[in-house]
């Protein structure tokens, strides 16, 4: 359908969707999310066993600091991704909207 908003349920065909009428980020955000949650996990690690390499006071300040600090990086990380889905969902309604009014249907 022309008149049809774009959605976030996109498979591999909307890569090849030269007109954009297909957005996939809203089905790949929850794999950025998971990859995001790894590498900061996979961070905190690291510098667990640099901690443990440079001494067992500077091990200690990874413990205990460590996962704070983590949290808030996956805090931010969460709230960047959510940002970028309302922008998303902003689309997609405005395009429900001018479609029930019978505007002229979104794209070029």
């Amino acid at each position: 359908m022309e008149g049809t908003p774009p959605t976030g349920d996109a498979g591999f065909n909307a890569l090849f969707d030269f007109g954009f009428k297909k957005f996939i980020t809203l089905s790949v955000i929850k794999i950025l999310y998971i990859l995001g949650m790894g590498v900061i996990a996979l961070v905190w690690l690291g510098a667990l066993i640099v901690g443990f390499t440079q001494g067992i006071g500077v091990a200690l300040g990874v413990l205990i600091v460590g996962p704070l600090i983590a949290c808030l990086y996956l805090i931010f990380f969460r709230i960047w991704l959510e940002l970028v889905v309302v922008i998303f969902r902003i689309g997609e309604n405005t395009s429900k909207l001018v479609e029930m009014r019978g505007g002229p249907p979104a794209g070029p």
